[in-house]
């Protein structure tokens, strides 16, 4: 019982994926694009609560690993479930653009709703807050290297050499993330925690007691995670049937898809990363928001584009010229903010006020 009490939003969720997969989806779809909106937001919901499950006992696992090993499986947590939930709705919508446009949504909502929301946060409550500066710095140079191949670059490729030059990508960007993971996990881990040996850095408070002490162990989280990932997939292929015929009668855009995907996978994250902030770990903030911005890119490009070569389906990865702008200017901002060890409230603020205007172009339909 007290399991069962835990875990009340996942058993939520799988008893949703049970009753969609029972007829309610067909029939909302037939019914006409209110009835499928209105269940397109349950679904949602629905998914939501199943990856905050999972990303909650990831964290727990976190908790037992500690950084960076612990920011690492949240960030592949999210990546997993926004793999499953995209590959699904994108061969069942059969859009060519919309893995590129939850890509891109991922990298705003990561480094300028996430990150510039928790500085904010984080700089009213403690002022500055200290990170390993070399950290934020890498990671803005890998997650520009990895946007410009696989997302800039495509532009100027001609077609007739697109299937070869995704191949190239593909490599490129697991050799990037294998190189990086390498990094992360092993004897250079230090180089994405806070401790860094030879510079002069005060130490970071220590961990909650609700963090710090998980309340299951490692086996239970692991089991609950795979359970909360396959009920993620049940409901991603029920919401590919009803969130297509809610778009197209509401006349929305496709890129509101797209955000819906991003906030799916980044919803955990950014409860976990705003948490962090709060408690004045920012170096944990930065690992997941720049980390989950990296692993999207090199993870899930590489995976959909294998997906799509596989099944013949359309793909297109160049970004449009006003993502490529908003991209460049993120990434800009990052490297200036990131440079020096400490955020705080304003620099928050500049990557918030860019996480608007992306929700504006996005409603404008650009």
């Amino acid at each position: 019982m007290s399991l069962l009490k835990q875990e009340k939003f996942l058993i939520v969720a799988l008893l949703m994926a049970v009753l969609a997969h029972s007829g309610i989806t067909e029939h909302a779809a037939a019914g006409g694009w209110p009835a499928a909106l209105g269940l397109s937001v349950v679904l949602v919901g629905a998914i939501l609560a199943a990856s905050m499950s999972v990303a909650h006992h990831a964290e727990l696992l976190a908790a037992k690993l500690g950084d960076p090993y612990g920011s690492m499986l949240l960030t592949l947590s999210a990546v997993a479930v926004e793999v499953i939930v995209l590959g699904i709705i994108l061969f069942s919508h059969g859009s060519p653009t919309l893995a590129r446009d939850s890509i891109y949504a991922a990298v705003m909502l990561d480094i300028n709703g996430t990150l510039g929301l928790a500085a904010l946060m984080g700089g009213f409550k403690h002022g500055e807050q200290s990170y390993n500066d070399d950290s934020g710095r890498t990671y803005t140079a890998m997650i520009l290297t990895a946007m410009g191949i696989a997302m800039v670059v495509p532009e100027f490729v001609p077609q007739h050499s697109w299937a070869i030059y995704n191949v190239f990508t593909m490599v490129a960007l697991v050799l990037l993330y294998g190189v990086f993971l390498r990094m992360q996990v092993g004897p250079h881990s230090y180089f994405f925690s806070y401790s860094y040996p030879d510079k002069k850095r005060r130490a970071p408070p220590p961990l909650d007691a609700e963090v710090a002490e998980p309340e299951s162990g490692a086996t239970s989280s692991i089991v609950i995670m795979l359970a909360g990932v396959a009920i993620v997939g049940a409901l991603a292929e029920a919401l590919s049937v009803t969130m297509p015929v809610a778009l197209e009668g509401t006349h929305a855009p496709v890129a509101l898809l797209a955000l819906v995907v991003a906030v799916i996978s980044a919803g955990p994250e950014i409860i976990t990363a705003l948490r962090a902030a709060l408690r004045n770990r920012m170096q944990s903030t930065v690992n997941i928001a720049m980390g989950a911005s990296l692993s999207t890119v090199t993870l899930t490009i590489p995976v959909i584009t294998l997906l799509a070569m596989c099944l013949g389906q359309p793909l297109q990865m160049a970004m449009t010229p006003v993502q490529a702008v908003m991209t460049v200017i993120t990434l800009v901002v990052a490297a200036i903010n990131l440079n020096d060890g400490q955020t705080n409230a304003i620099e928050g603020m500049t990557h918030l006020v860019l996480f608007l205007t992306f929700l504006m172009l996005t409603a404008i339909g650009l």
